[in-house]
């Protein structure tokens, strides 16, 4: 099972985390600079499977990571998990990336975190993998952004919304209302 996605810059600076078993929040920012230690400290050449840190969990857990330009991309799984497998699948994430965001960079992943989390719950929920294939997940982002577009942004709704009641010609609203026995009187309402 996949217990955290770390991306970081070649500084440190965490670009884009993702724990999917509980740590609190300074513990968290602990396990961070552990693994930034760790990672960054190693040479390009050398393998890209590592122990996990004794914050996270220590022999128990590894650390599977790719460098790519000024970003890592560290996963950090228990021992069921495939390192060659997961090693494919940070792969496929950046790949998707790529194709996202033609030309994937570090301002992608700052500027469209939003879409970046998107892309990532296609692939990891929960700490499961649920899609391998690139161009099922890129589908389902195009898809996203077509609903997104198709209804102006999701920012966009509440005040569409508030514009639409507004716009509305309902009649007069009736100012007492007799069913049987009973009189309701309705108080006059003020417009928007």
């Amino acid at each position: 099972m996949i217990k955290a996605i770390l991306i970081f810059n070649n500084h440190g600076k965490p670009r884009l985390i993702r724990f999917y078993e509980y740590f609190a929040e300074d513990l968290q920012q602990q396990i961070i600079r552990e693994t930034f230690h760790l990672v960054s400290k190693r040479d390009d050449n050398v393998c890209n499977f590592l122990e996990g840190g004794s914050l996270i969990g220590g022999s128990d857990y590894k650390l599977i990571y790719r460098h790519y330009a000024t970003l890592y991309f560290v996963f950090c799984v228990d021992s069921s998990e495939s390192e060659l497998g997961i090693l494919d699948l940070i792969q496929v994430f950046v790949e998707t990336l790529d194709k996202c965001f033609e030309n994937v960079c570090e301002l992608d992943l700052i500027f469209h975190m939003d879409k970046v989390h998107c892309i990532l719950q296609e692939v990891v929920m929960g700490g499961m993998v649920l899609e391998t294939n690139m161009n099922e997940i890129v589908g389902q982002v195009e898809l996203q952004n077509r609903m997104e577009k198709s209804e102006g942004g999701f920012s966009a709704a509440p005040a569409r919304a508030v514009s639409a009641v507004k716009n509305m010609n309902l009649p007069e609203m009736p100012r007492n209302i007799n069913i049987g026995d009973i009189n309701i009187k309705v108080p006059s309402l003020s417009p928007f």
